[in-house]
């Protein structure tokens, strides 16, 4: 069930391993769109406005628990290319222990504080029942999306792609069904997609889990294996907590252009969700790249075949420029009927929510190649061990959203809400493409020979 990314074309072997991530995002952001859709087209404008009013406090924390599941499995896979299956396992179940122990915390934590966030944000008043009862059934399934992703993170590092998209396809068909019961049977409201969402995501983790157990030998834990170490843990989190924080100061900056665009209305608010939905689904195959390259990067790292990673780089940066031109020529045919995906025709002010999101969705297509390469080349330096420098870029993008959204949207309006996430991207470009570059000289200068018996000492990732 395993697969090696240290010998072969790199374009080949990226593009075959980023294919079946790829379609297992596709229907991850299904059942999101799946929500949106149903909510915009049974419950209204101001319903949709309130889900999406919540998105970028949600990606805060949904966001946190994805970096640090994806940072976890980077020492996975350098074990795995390194030849080392017993320290791979010992951080498999460190893992685990780790991530069991975050998603309690975390459940309690924003329970707690969710309606003082939502407060903060200055969420209107009229969408606040709704925007607190969506998020609020989110959070509680933190521990769901911690089971799915770090179970689909692992079974990535060691070279497995394809197994999680099966189960996410068969959780995205039940959560449809469970949409229309929870809105339309039991009259649930936004709560009622939440519950779905959070449902469906249990299911596909614990299916994962399942065929796990079965089907991966290699993951078979004897002895000490199984027991906790603080050193695996020590490792684990200096991986995965900085990929964790920096998507959540990502978060930050977009919480408060979102605080901004609250202040725009309803039509503003609803606009942007519905073109977040969009974005969220036609931005998967840069995803899909991150985690590939972060995969790539981590196996020949353990491998010590430091050639290779500069050649993977180059070879996925092609594949996001040919995706970037095929999305803006989409968009600029058919924005408006995309729009539609998400908008009732009933609604009062039809004409100018279809403007609005057609402006938004076509505005951050155009900037899609920077955004494909912060993903390629952060996912990168990741997956070579240095995940501390994810924070900086984080901390370059929510200073970019914050400056866009604290002067610009009150001068310029929704046309500067349009524009903060590209300026976003292209700042933290600026800092990514030379930060690669030093990652891959420092470990030449750790590993001069690229010998086998190289790969065999522990990576260290203390930075360029």
């Amino acid at each position: 069930m395993t697969r090696d990314l240290t010998t072969g074309s790199p374009m080949r072997l990226i593009a075959g391993f980023t294919l079946p991530t790829l379609l297992g995002l596709l229907f991850q952001q299904l059942y999101n769109l799946v929500d949106t859709m149903i909510v915009g087209k049974l419950l209204g404008s101001a319903a949709l406005a309130a889900v999406g009013s919540t998105g970028s406090i949600s990606f805060l924390v949904i966001g946190f628990c994805m970096g640090i599941c994806n940072g976890f499995a980077i020492p996975v896979a350098q074990r795995i290319g390194a030849g080392e299956p017993s320290k791979m396992r010992r951080y498999v179940a460190n893992a685990a222990y780790l991530g069991a122990g975050i998603a309690v915390v975390l459940t309690a934590a924003t329970g707690l504080l969710c309606r003082t966030i939502l407060t903060a944000m200055q969420t209107p008043e009229e969408i606040f029942a709704d925007a607190y009862s969506y998020i609020f059934v989110i959070f509680m399934g933190i521990p769901a999306s911690i089971l799915y992703n770090l179970l689909a993170a692992i079974m990535r590092s060691l070279g497995d792609s394809k197994t999680p998209v099966y189960f996410l396809a068969l959780a995205s068909i039940l959560n449809i069904g469970l949409d229309f019961a929870f809105i339309l049977l039991f009259r649930a409201g936004v709560a009622g997609a939440a519950i779905a969402t959070v449902l469906s995501q249990a299911l596909s983790g614990l299916a994962c889990l399942a065929f796990m157990v079965r089907h991966f030998p290699i993951l078979r834990m004897q002895g000490a294996e199984k027991r906790f170490d603080l050193h695996s843990a020590k490792v684990l989190c200096w991986m995965g907590i900085p990929m964790g924080l920096q998507y959540s100061i990502t978060a930050v900056g977009s919480i408060i252009l979102q605080s901004a665009v609250n202040g725009l209305g309803t039509a503003a608010i609803a606009s942007v969700a519905a073109g977040a939905k969009l974005f969220q689904l036609i931005c998967c195959p840069y995803d899909a790249m991150g985690s590939s390259m972060a995969t790539y990067c981590g196996q020949n790292v353990g491998a010590c075949k430091l050639d290779r990673l500069g050649q993977g780089m180059r070879a996925c940066a092609w594949l996001g420029l040919g995706y970037a031109v095929l999305a803006v020529g989409a968009m600029l045919l058919f924005a408006p009927q995309c729009a539609m995906l998400f908008l009732n025709q009933d609604e009062a002010d039809l004409a100018r929510l279809v403007s609005l999101t057609s402006q938004y969705i076509t505005t951050l297509t155009a900037f899609f190649f920077p955004l494909a390469l912060v993903n390629i080349v952060r996912f990168s330096i990741q997956g070579m061990g240095f995940s501390q420098l994810a924070i900086l870029a984080g901390v370059l993008e929510m200073a970019a959203r914050t400056v866009m959204g604290q002067v610009f949207v009150p001068l310029f309006g929704f046309t500067a809400a349009c524009f903060a996430s590209p300026v976003a991207w292209i700042s933290a470009d600026l800092f990514l493409i030379p930060a690669a570059i030093l990652c891959i000289r420092h470990l030449r200068k750790l590993y001069p020979d690229q010998t086998e018996e190289a790969a065999l000492r522990p990576v260290r990732a203390e930075g360029p």
